[in-house]
């Protein structure tokens, strides 16, 4: 029986991908435009786009386990082509916001909330990884101004988060695969360490090796710069986190390190393995 993992180019799916063909696991790619991602040597990769129900049969045909990010839109026809398809478990990329009070009162958090909610009401078992705030979020921030001008422009530079390493989101997803014990669970992703955004600028300046400038902005400027590579609602996100990080820490969590068995990467570890983004 194989693994489906869909969104095999993506930041977390990637490493999804890699490990689970690393470790032998028979595994099938399903990406919209594979000629466009980078994919393992050899891998089985099938054309599928979760906006084309008709093509989910021939992704999913004998598919035990499948490894998902999805969109509200599409789901109940996802749910009723695995079903159809024999699929026992899957494991749904996630987010943290959907334990934030009511998630209906947010966008992201409701588009998480609907994808949960249809996977718990259909036949398959489900694990959920539910990520705060990413580290690879910091490309879209802030890799054009660092690497064009050496500097970032923030509005709060000592907010506080917790950013996690996409590698983390990989493994718990790839332990959730491949061992029993986590059908029905639902696993907080956090990073291992509260940092101010200034404390974050300045481990990406150490792992390329040049000095960034933090420039305090406005909250109107931030969003002028941040929708240069961000949607509306991202953006807004991207500020209300900021803020909130400015009267409180962030939540800190070992669910990384119970689940796989080893330590959250830091955020330097992460600044070191995107090091040449930044130059």
């Amino acid at each position: 029986m194989v693994t489906v993992v869909f969104g095999p180019g993506g930041n977390v799916g990637r490493h999804v991908a890699a490990s689970l063909t690393s470790a032998g696991v028979p595994v099938r790619l399903v990406s919209r435009n594979p000629e466009q991602a980078t994919l393992p040597a050899r891998a089985d990769v099938v054309r599928a786009d979760l906006d084309q129900p008709e093509t989910l049969p021939g992704a999913l045909d004998g598919a035990r386990n499948v490894f998902l990010y999805a969109r509200p839109a599409r789901i109940d026809d996802f749910v009723a082509a695995a079903e159809s398809a024999g699929v026992r478990h899957v494991v749904l990329l996630s987010s943290a916001a959907v334990l934030n009070g009511d998630p209906m009162s947010s966008p992201i958090a409701a588009m998480h909330a609907v994808v949960e909610s249809a996977l718990k009401k259909s036949s398959l078992a489900w694990t959920f990884l539910r990520p705060g705030m990413f580290a690879t979020n910091a490309l879209a921030w802030w890799r054009d101004s660092i690497r064009e001008e050496g500097v970032t422009r923030l509005p709060y530079p000592e907010a506080r988060t917790a950013p996690v390493h996409e590698k983390d989101i990989a493994a718990l997803a790839v332990t959730a695969l491949t061992s029993p014990g986590h059908l029905g669970h639902s696993y907080l992703a956090l990073g291992p360490e509260s940092l101010s955004l200034r404390r974050q600028v300045r481990l990406i300046g150490e792992a390329v090796g040049r000095d960034i400038t933090v420039e305090v902005t406005t909250v109107d400027q931030a969003r002028a710069e941040l929708s240069r590579t961000l949607p509306p609602i991202a953006v807004e996100g991207v500020l209300a986190g900021w803020q909130a990080g400015t009267t409180a820490p962030p939540q800190l969590d070992t669910t990384i390190e119970q689940v796989t068995g080893r330590p959250a990467h830091t955020f330097a570890r992460w600044a070191h393995d995107h090091a040449s983004d930044f130059r």
